[in-house]
Formats: C-alpha cells, structure tokens, sequence
C-alpha cells in the first residue's frame, strides 16, 4: 500500500453574527508568488460575498439559502481534447454549443487558460495536486500519481465535503481497463470510473467494488445522468466537490450519437485558415465527428445547468467547465496534442459562482495554468491551501478584490513520446503563453516566437527575426524566471525517465494494455 497523507484541516476563526444568510468565517494564509512580487490574497468570508451577492443579484430563491453556514458546492466539469477554440462564445461557426455560450454570459471566462503541459495524465495530476509536472513526476501519459502531496479531494474532504468522480481518471498507471482501488483514488469517496477509455458506446466503469460495470449507450450522457443524480441526493446537507470526466471529444470522432453527427455536415465545415490544403478532406471529416461530440456534450452541460436549478443549489455552487488539452486537428499540420500550438495548449474555462461573482459575463485574460487550479478553487470556497501546492490561488481576482497579475504561465514538454515522439518530430520544450505572445525553446535554443493578438493563427514564426530581438530576449528573461519559480533545469527527456525510475517503450511510450 502506498503512502498517505492525512486529511487537510482549516484552521479558522469565527465572529458571531450572520450576514446576507451567511455564517463569517475567515481564512488566513499567504498566497503565491506572483511574478515579480509577492501577492498576498486573503481569502474572503462567505458572509462578506453574500452581501456582494445583495447589490449584485436580486432574484436568488429561498431554497438556495436552505443552508445558511453550508460552504459552496463544486461540480468540475472537464472534457478530453477539448480546445479553446471550439466554442459558440469564442467565434468558431462550426460549434453548436447553445447551453455553454449561456453559461458563458453567467461566468468568468479565463480567456488565457492554458494546459502547462497539455497531455492528459500530467494535466491530470496538476489538477489532482496543484502541481507541476516534474514535481508530482506524471509528465508522461499512463503513470500512477503518488500520494506524497494533499490532493485536491482531500482538501475538500478535510474541509466537510463529500466528494465524487465520476468518468475517465488516467492517473492509476497500472493499465487502462484495471479495477482502481480505494487506496488509490486520491481520497475520492463517491466513486464511478474507468482509468482510460475512447470505446464510448461500449464503456465500463467500477464503483467500490471489482465488477466491470457498463455505462448504456453514450457514456457521457450516461455519466451526466449520474452526475444529476449525485447532485439531487447531495443538494442537502454537507456541501459536495463532484468531478465530471468525460472522454469525448477525443478520438475517436465518428462515434458520436447519429442525432449529433446529423447537425454536423463535413462541406460546410469551416477549416482553420492554418490548416494545410493537403489535409483540408481529413480535417472536414474528422472536425465534423469532433463537434458532433461537442454537441452532445453541450446538451449534457445543459442538463446539469438544469439539476442545479431544480434542486435550488445554483446559486451557491461553483460550476466549471473546461478541458485537459485541446486538439490540433490538422492545424500546423498536426494531429492530437503535446505541441505548443494554441490548439494544442489553450483550454476552455468558464466558472460560475453566482452568489459570489454574480451573473454578469466577464472575461479575464491574464493566463492561468493547471496548478493554479486546485488552489483557486479551494480560494473560493474558503479552504486553506495545502503547503504542497505550487499553483496560485487566483481568487482574489475573479472576485475582482484584486487586479490581475500573472503576466504568463509555463508551458512544457518534458519527454515527447507516442503520436508526437522523436521520430514523429517530438522535441523537449520549455516556453511561455503571455497575453499577446507565445515564446518556445527547445534544448538546442529559441525555436517558436508568436504575435497572438496579431497572428492567431499563428503562421509567422518571428523567431531569430532582427525586429523583434529585444521582444524575444525580453520573453526569455520571463521563461528563465519560471524555470527557476517551478524548479525545471530543462534537461533531455530521457535523464527525467531515468531520474523517476520509469520503463518505456523506443517512442517513449509507458505500456499499456486495455
């Protein structure tokens, strides 16, 4: 049995007295640095955002305040290989995704949310841990995430949530289709996973026990039904933290319910102007399988959307919905993911908490990136963040209590194996996404320079250009600062490998079976 860590306590200090139906109650801790300086964010009273949430939001119902001291829910949404890019609200005309551009007039969207390492296990981990890759040593896919940090989970746990997740995991290492014991589920008590599948009409799952279950039908529709059914029986009492992981839009595309793929016609897909003319028939193809699994998943948003309501608790919990990595289909010539490309790095992230940040659409373009995750939301829901987190706890400014300021985020390939393996191109990678740019160098020196504002597509590299020098030294002071905030010497993928002890494959794959 491997190590464990006990549950995380708060410790906290209360007043007397009720505010707005809400119990003060505060939390203090320093917060990350940031940058240059070292931002100090307290983490706010329920009680003083309730009355935030009086100037803010005037028809809340009484059944949202049934539980006047209860902590905020949480229902984390999160899709695999899911881009920025590939959202009604963000511009694509090839998306149907009418429930999330809803959603997105009641949220903060993190415009720059960035996947450090946009790979799903280590993305994962990061999510699990708050932490960067070469810490928690997931920077390969299908390795097992030790216990040695506080986990997102057992934070909650600690806190008095319950605690559930349901779908995909990928982070139990030993092979896809494995039973994942308790020990291992990174303090998760409500339980309905397979580690790793992309068969979504013939998908199984465990609970508690080591019986192969199966999800009917499609299973992201499926497991959203369980993801209502888990928010009716948990609306009261002790506030929960649910975990939704579903597998689409991943590949493989044509497998979408036929209703989906019927609104969805390859001729009048609209390709990314960066996608080549020789791959320009494929792209139609496979983008029409990928937003008919989006479409799909935009009804499933829709129904949890309309659970919260009916069960009264939307106005206090925290809903997110984002991705592990995006998909480069096609675009630069690529396929999947790895690369530094924003099809590849940049994320969907939209998160509503109304009786805190009201219902008013806002965007928030400073970058995030998937440590910052764990630590954010603990943020918001008034929980002490774990020393062994790295991340930064961004709450303040979505509250708007503080201004935004990260000026970039880490991006990573620390081994590249599989579909973008040495012999398929693959390079280590160290880089950074600022608002406007995007810089990369590989071992043997600068290698990607990119205008985003001014080249979304990004199809020219100003990399090594004598114009823009000065930008580029400038961007490599900033990537040489967080290489030396997270830890990262920046060797070859192969002393990482050997450094934790792993066994791979000549593409640098970790086996598998399924």
């Amino acid at each position: 049995m491997r190590e464990h860590l006990p549950k995380y306590n708060m410790r906290t200090r209360r007043r007397d007295g009720r505010k707005g139906g809400y119990l003060i109650e505060e939390s203090y801790f320093m917060g990350k640095v940031c940058m240059e300086r070292r931002c100090f964010l307290r983490s706010a009273a329920l009680g003083t955002a309730s009355m935030v949430l009086g100037q803010q939001e005037t028809g809340a119902r009484l059944s949202d305040r049934k539980h006047p001291e209860r902590r905020p829910n949480l229902v984390f949404i999160f899709a695999d290989q899911w881009r920025a890019q590939a959202t009604g609200y963000n511009g694509d005309p090839n998306a149907q995704t009418t429930n999330l551009d809803k959603l997105a007039k009641e949220s903060v969207n993190m415009a720059n949310a960035v996947s450090g390492c946009p790979v799903c296990s280590p993305y994962r981990a990061s999510l699990m841990t708050g932490r960067y890759p070469l810490s928690h040593g997931v920077f390969l896919n299908d390795l097992t995430l030790n216990t040695k940090a506080v986990s997102i989970a057992q934070a909650y746990n600690g806190a008095g949530y319950d605690t559930g997740y349901i779908g995909k995991w990928h982070l139990n290492g030993y092979h896809r289709s494995a039973f994942i014991s308790r020990e291992d589920r990174q303090g998760f008590d409500f339980w309905k996973v397979m580690e790793c599948t992309h068969s979504y009409n013939n998908s199984c799952y465990y609970a508690d026990e080591n019986i192969k279950l199966k999800w009917e039908g499609y299973d992201s529709i499926a497991q959203t039904r369980e993801a209502r059914r888990y928010i009716r029986a948990h609306a009261e009492g002790k506030p929960f933290a649910l975990f939704l992981s579903w597998g689409p839009p991943h590949a493989p595309y044509q497998t979408a319910p036929q209703k989906y793929k019927d609104l969805i016609r390859q001729e009048e897909i609209k390709l990314r102007p960066n996608i080549p003319d020789e791959f320009a028939a494929v792209a139609r193809k496979d983008l029409a399988g990928y937003y008919a699994h989006i479409a799909a998943l935009d009804d499933c948003i829709g129904q949890i959307v309309k659970t919260l309501g009916e069960c009264g608790v939307e106005e206090n919990t925290i809903l997110v919905f984002t991705s592990d990595h995006g998909d480069l289909l096609y675009s630069q010539g690529q396929k999947n993911k790895q690369q530094p490309y924003e099809e590849s790095i940049r994320v969907p992230f939209l998160l509503r908490f109304p009786a805190v940040l009201g219902r008013v659409g806002r965007k928030i373009d400073m970058p995030v990136n998937s440590p910052d995750i764990m630590p954010t939301l603990l943020g918001l829901s008034g929980i002490k963040v774990p020393d062994t987190v790295e991340g930064t706890d961004f709450s303040a400014v979505l509250r708007g209590d503080q201004k935004p300021c990260n000026e970039a985020v880490l991006i990573s390939c620390p081994s590249p194996f599989g579909q973008w393996s040495r012999k398929q191109g693959g390079r280590e990678y160290r880089g950074v996404r600022t608002r406007c740019y995007t810089y990369v160098r590989d071992l043997n020196g600068p290698w990607l320079l990119f205008d985003n504002k001014n080249d979304p597509y990004q199809l020219k590299n100003l990399c090594h250009k004598t114009e823009h020098k000065d930008l580029q030294a400038n961007l490599e002071k900033i990537l040489a600062k967080k290489l030396q905030q997270t830890n990262d010497e920046f060797l070859s993928g192969r002393t990482y490998i050997k450094r934790w002890g792993y066994k791979v494959s000549k593409s640098g794959t970790v086996s598998y079976t399924n």
